[in-house]
């Protein structure tokens, strides 16, 4: 078992809504249904309408009078039970928002919906040719599928498995890492693409000492979110390394990284909770660690490490 869990799932897993995936490939149900349907609007760099209380919703008959090949079906609404499709748009009318940022402000289902949009559109943007023969491709089954138009075979939407992980020591200390674009005073966890022939827990081993030189053991699945950006699951860990071991950015990834103590996360978490005002953006910019936003499993890996005594600690409050 996790030395730590989530107090609840990430964000981008909480959704719970009725994908339909059993009418996808009913054109002619989906066809009917298409005048009293709801439509989200994508634009290239992933931007989304923003409504009054989350997502800005226009009716699809306003848009086509009936479902374009390049529309996704995203399910029935949690709350209206309308159909949902999700599409590109090169130009978004009214207030938008990016989904980094403003996901963290929208329900959880919403979230979800976001969170599938994004990463099917994404999937089509690249998958207009056969990988196989250089066939062009057609969506089909309501947005799930792209066939090939010459040999009829169907490809479906692709994912990503990444890992994700806390390091500490099994105490009080978490290393954190930063990357060279990133400012200097924001750091995450480590993370990186599982490669073909490795296990999660064998990857979860490799990334760590490729990106800060450090062996460690022990590794532990927590948890899992989706990532659309552009298309990854992130499959969440924590692992134990010896902090005495020296730090080695052996392929680059990473430019710093240092450990941090408990009360140190803890502090930073609660000023970043501080700085978000409404709309979601800080208020004040003056803490020495910034942490990921809310939206990223990153922030509800270290949330959890961050709230959970270490065992020494567990022992000497109940001594």
């Amino acid at each position: 078992m996790p030395r730590f869990e989530f107090e609840m799932p990430p964000m981008l897993s909480r959704a719970v809504y009725d994908r339909a995936d059993e009418i996808r490939h009913d054109e002619q149900r989906l066809k009917a249904k298409w005048p009293d349907a709801l439509l989200l609007q994508i634009d290239p760099s992933g931007r989304y309408p923003v409504g009054e209380d989350g997502l800005g919703w226009i009716m699809a008959l306003d848009a086509a009078d009936e479902p374009p090949p390049e529309a996704v079906f995203l399910g029935l609404h949690p709350e209206e039970g309308r159909d949902m499709w999700a599409m590109r748009f090169d130009i978004i009318d009214g207030p938008k928002d990016d989904p980094r940022r403003g996901a963290q402000l929208l329900g959880a289902n919403e979230a979800g919906i976001l969170s599938t949009a994004l990463g099917v559109l994404n999937w089509h943007d690249n998958a207009r040719f056969s990988p196989v023969d250089g066939a062009r491709t057609e969506p089909a089954k309501g947005g799930w599928v792209r066939r090939n138009t010459i040999s009829g075979k169907e490809e479906f939407p692709r994912t990503d498995p990444a890992i994700i992980t806390v390091v500490h020591d099994g105490a009080d200390r978490i290393l954190l890492g930063r990357q060279a674009q990133w400012p200097d005073r924001w750091f995450s966890t480590l993370a990186g693409f599982v490669e073909p022939g490795e296990s999660l827990e064998q990857c979860v081993l490799r990334e760590v000492h490729e990106e800060v030189g450090l062996d460690t053991w022990d590794p532990m699945y927590v948890g899992s979110q989706p990532w659309p950006f552009p298309r990854s699951l992130m499959l969440g860990f924590e692992v134990t390394a010896d902090p005495d071991q020296p730090l080695d950015f052996i392929d680059g990834e990473i430019a710093a990284a240092e450990w941090f103590d408990r009360d140190e996360v803890i502090t930073a978490i609660e000023a970043q909770e501080e700085w978000m005002g409404s709309d979601g953006k800080p208020i004040v910019d003056d803490a020495r660690l910034r942490l990921p936003g809310s939206i990223s499993i990153a922030s509800a890996l270290i949330r959890a490490w961050a709230y959970t005594p270490a065992p020494d600690q567990v022992t000497r409050d109940q001594g």
